[in-house]
Parts: C-alpha cells; sequence; structure tokens
C-alpha cells in the first residue's frame, strides 16, 4: 500500500485512527515471539468492520431521530386540529341556518350554539385540555391568578370568590391561570 492512499483511507475515517491494512502493514514479523500474525490480522479486520458498522448504524439513528422529530414539530396539532374541525363546521352550518331564515327564534340560536359549545368541550377533552373552574376552592397562587381581594362574612379568608375567566391544563401543563376574586377577613 502506498503512503499517499494510506492517508485517504486515514482522513476518511473521523477518529484519526489508522485503517487494519496501515496497522498491518507497520506490525513488524513476529514470528519469533510466536504470536499468530494473521489470526491478529483477522481480529483487526473483524474489529474494524464492526466499528464501521456501528458507525453508520450510530449514524442511521441520529438521522432517523431527527426526521422524527422534524414530523412531531410539523403535524403535533394534528389530533387537536381534528377534534376541532367539527366545531367550526357546526359554526358554518349554524351561521348558513341563520341567514337563511328571515326570522330566527332566539331558541334555535341558543340550541345551537349550545350544541357547538359540547363540541368544543369534547375536542379540547380529547386532546387532554382540561378546565380549572375553583369556585369555592381555597386560592391556588400555582393555578389561579388573584385580580383582587373582597371582603366576605360567608367565605373563609383565602377562599375563590368568584371565578372571572376559567383556567385550562393540558395535561400536567398549566395553559393558562384561573383569574378569581380572593376572599379575606371583612
Amino acid at each position: 500500500m502506498s503512503q499517499e492512499s494510506g492517508r485517504q483511507e486515514a482522513s476518511a475515517d473521523p477518529t484519526g485512527s489508522a485503517s487494519p491494512e496501515e496497522t498491518s502493514a507497520e506490525t513488524p514479523d513476529s514470528s519469533a515471539t510466536g504470536v499468530d500474525v494473521e489470526a491478529l490480522r483477522a481480529q483487526v479486520e473483524e474489529n474494524w468492520n464492526k466499528y464501521l458498522r456501528a458507525v453508520a448504524e450510530l449514524e442511521n439513528v441520529r438521522k432517523r431521530n431527527a426526521r422524527d422529530l422534524d414530523q412531531a414539530r410539523k403535524y403535533g396539532a394534528e389530533r387537536l386540529t381534528n377534534a376541532i374541525l367539527p366545531v367550526r363546521d357546526s359554526l358554518e352550518s349554524s351561521l348558513a341556518v341563520l341567514t337563511a331564515d328571515s326570522a330566527p327564534s332566539v331558541a334555535k340560536i341558543v340550541e345551537g350554539e349550545q350544541a357547538t359549545l359540547r363540541l368544543l368541550y369534547l375536542a379540547l377533552e380529547a386532546a387532554g385540555v382540561r378546565e380549572i373552574d375553583p369556585h369555592g376552592e381555597p386560592f391556588d397562587p400555582s393555578k389561579h391568578e388573584a385580580l383582587s381581594v373582597q371582603p366576605s362574612a360567608t367565605a373563609e379568608p383565602g377562599t375563590v370568590l368568584e371565578v372571572v375567566q376559567k383556567g385550562y391544563e393540558l395535561h400536567d401543563r398549566l395553559l393558562r391561570p384561573a383569574r378569581v376574586i380572593v376572599s379575606k377577613e371583612p
């Protein structure tokens, strides 16, 4: 093997170690010491091939993980989107009925809005969103945002008197705290 081709093979190796051919070319004949040089060369060649396969497999795993992560980022909202699309369909159909009817009744409008709201609740529930409605519960600063404090003779101090805006959690993560009015001593 020429020195130039040995340098090219060494530069292709990411670790900078010598290939088995280079190693075996530099190994002196050790027949005097009783070591089987051919067996050692075969073992070196086998270990080199295992190393190359391991490096290639590691690179494949890295590429596959990067591709999976990209797909998760790109299509992560697919489940939520599929759950919310029926809500949009319901709103569009109710608007079509209301605009076609010259004098829609209030009861018809309320019924349609309640049905649409039920669909939205189901869609959010399917996506893992849970409502936080702490009315009458003790104030929890990790899940509630106190807008004001109000004296109350009937409620214990530190209790949520009124929920101004409901909060939401996604699984165990807080999406939005419940905005509340908290009681204090009169």
